[in-house]
């Protein structure tokens, strides 16, 4: 498919930044309790948190568990296939090239990571897959894939990777585990009915109880500071 016949969709919606910040906050809170560090300070409100700057690395590492979306699309393979083991994939952090597919080969060749920083980040993901699998199947959700970042920080005098960006609805698939009914983002990607009810059942299921606001939110943009403000 050529870059210029992609269209991404994009609009305003209300309440999922609110959303995606308490859902945020509980997953990495969480995963720093088993021993995964992440840049969460602390929630600030309904929407900023307090978050540690950290040097990204760019790429996007692609987590799969189940086989649907550009996977299926890409090798034609039948859409619902569960993996036998988690699948990782690395996409190059770059809006202007549609994000491409890479190799491990690609980031060790133009220095995007080393490969000590790879192993390490490679280690980090299936713990965190294995963590976020119990997690959701405890509240009736399919983990079916999700999208992580890490970055580079100096923390008591090392230099370390750590987990970066959020974690929610917007960046995960959620299937329902009886009905396979979406849970996430696809509901807007493939205009399968409001995301809002949806994400909001997330967040109920993992007894998250969110502030009332009417702030309009928007999509969620990614800030190299200490403070992210959800919208």
């Amino acid at each position: 498919m050529q870059l210029h016949s992609i269209i991404k969709k994009k609009t305003t919606i209300e309440g999922k930044g609110v959303l995606n910040n308490r859902i945020s906050e509980h997953i990495l809170s969480n995963l720093s309790q088993i021993g995964i560090k992440n840049h969460l300070v602390k929630r600030l409100n309904m929407r900023e948190q307090i978050i540690k700057l950290v040097e990204i690395i760019p790429i996007e590492f692609i987590v799969r568990n189940v086989a649907t979306g550009s996977i299926t699309k890409r090798l034609g393979i039948e859409d619902g296939t569960v993996l036998k083991e988690p699948l990782i994939e690395y996409c190059f952090k770059d809006d202007k090239l549609g994000d491409p597919l890479i190799s491990e080969e690609h980031i060790l060749a133009f220095d995007w990571a080393s490969k000590k920083e790879i192993d390490k980040v490679k280690k980090m993901i299936l713990r965190i897959n294995d963590f976020m699998i119990g997690m959701f199947r405890g509240v009736g959700i399919k983990l079916i894939d999700f999208k992580l970042e890490f970055g580079r920080i100096k923390i008591d005098g090392i230099n370390e990777v750590i987990l970066a960006d959020e974690i929610s609805p917007d960046t995960c698939r959620l299937w329902d585990s009886i009905t396979e009914k979406k849970l996430d983002k696809d509901r807007f990607r493939k205009d399968l009915g409001d995301l809002i009810p949806a994400y909001t059942e997330v967040a109920k299921r993992l007894g998250i109880l969110h502030e009332q606001s009417n702030v309009s939110a928007v999509n969620i943009t990614k800030l190299s500071s200490v403070k992210r403000k959800k919208k």
